[in-house]
C-alpha cells in the first residue's frame, strides 16, 4: 500500500480556536483577581524588569496561585482546561477535516503552536487530536507541583517548532537534530504541505514563514469583533497571510470550505509532482 501523503495542521489556540486567553476561564477568577489586574500586573512585571511577556505571565501564575494558596499541580491546570470555550464547531472539526482528507489519500497531522500553557491545552476535550502540543510549560518537583517555566513559547521561537515539525523532530529538548542538513524532498513535512491558523501579532512570524516557504496561512479572527476583522485583512495587505477567515469551524462555513479546497490543491498538485517524475 502507498504511504500516505502528510499533510500538518497547526493551531495556535488562545483567539485561533477559543475566544479568549485560557488563564482567563476559570485560573484568574480562582485567584480572586480580574483578568485586567492580572494582565496589568504581568505586563508592567515584563517592562519594570525589560523581560519576556511570556515569562513573566509564568511567573505572575506561579506567584498568585501560591499567594491565594490554590493548588499548583499539573492535574489543578489541566482541570482548568477544561473550562475554556472553544469556537463554534472546534470539537467536531477534527475528524470530519480528517474524514475529507483521507478521502484524498491524505493524512492529517494537527499540531499546537502557542504561547499559552500546554497543561491546561490538554485538559481542553480537543487534546487527544493533537500529534504534538508546543506551548508554555512548567517543571514540576517530587510532589507533582509547578515551580519554574520548562519552556516558554514567544512570538519569535514559535518558528522553531514549525522546523520541528518539517524535520520530524517532535522533542522540544533536541536541539541536534533539528540542526541537521535534510533535502526539504525528503522532510517528513514540507512547508508546502503545512497549513497554519493564527489570530494575532505572536502568529504573524510563522504565517510569514509558512507563506514564504509555498504553504497556506490563515488568519483568524473572532466573528463578533469588526476591530479583529480590519486587523487581520491589514496582514493581507502586508503580504503576511494567504486567507482571512471568522473563526467558525462549523461544516460548510469559510474556514471549513476553504480548508477543503487547499486540502484539494496539496492533493492535485502532489499528484503532477509524482506524474512528471515518473
Amino acid at each position: 500500500m502507498a504511504k500516505k501523503l502528510v499533510v500538518a495542521l497547526i493551531y495556535d489556540f488562545d483567539g485561533t480556536l477559543s475566544p479568549g486567553n485560557m488563564q482567563e476561564y476559570d485560573f484568574i477568577p480562582a485567584i480572586g483577581k480580574s483578568n485586567h489586574e492580572f494582565w496589568e500586573r504581568s505586563n508592567q512585571t515584563a517592562l519594570e524588569q525589560d523581560g519576556d511577556p511570556i515569562l513573566a505571565y509564568m511567573y505572575q501564575m506561579l506567584h498568585e496561585a501560591q499567594s491565594a494558596g490554590k493548588s499548583l499541580r499539573r492535574e489543578s491546570f489541566a482541570q482548568s482546561g477544561q473550562n475554556i470555550e472553544l469556537y463554534e464547531g472546534v470539537k467536531e472539526w477534527f475528524p470530519r477535516i480528517n474524514a475529507y482528507a483521507a478521502e484524498r489519500g491524505i493524512k492529517l497531522h494537527h499540531y499546537i503552536n502557542s504561547s499559552g500553557l500546554r497543561e491546561m491545552i490538554e485538559g481542553t476535550p480537543i487534546a487527544k487530536e493533537f500529534r504534538k502540543i508546543y506551548a508554555c510549560s512548567f517543571f514540576y518537583n517530587v510532589d507533582g507541583v509547578a515551580y519554574w517555566p520548562a519552556v516558554a513559547v514567544n512570538y519569535t521561537n514559535k518558528t522553531q517548532f514549525i522546523f520541528k515539525i518539517n524535520k520530524g523532530v517532535e522533542s522540544v529538548y533536541d536541539s541536534v537534530r533539528i540542526n541537521e542538513f535534510i533535502e526539504e524532498e525528503k522532510r517528513p513535512v514540507q512547508f508546502r504541505h503545512m497549513i497554519y491558523f493564527g489570530d494575532g501579532t505572536t502568529d504573524i512570524p510563522c504565517m510569514k514563514l509558512v507563506k514564504q516557504q509555498g504553504g497556506h496561512s490563515i488568519a483568524v479572527y473572532n466573528p463578533r469583533s469588526r476591530q479583529k476583522r480590519q486587523e487581520m485583512l491589514r496582514l493581507i495587505q502586508d503580504n503576511r497571510v494567504n486567507y482571512v477567515c471568522p473563526a467558525d469551524y462549523s461544516p460548510d462555513k469559510e474556514i471549513d470550505r476553504l480548508v477543503k479546497m487547499i486540502i484539494d490543491k496539496i492533493a492535485i498538485d502532489y499528484q503532477l509532482s509524482k506524474n512528471c517524475k515518473s
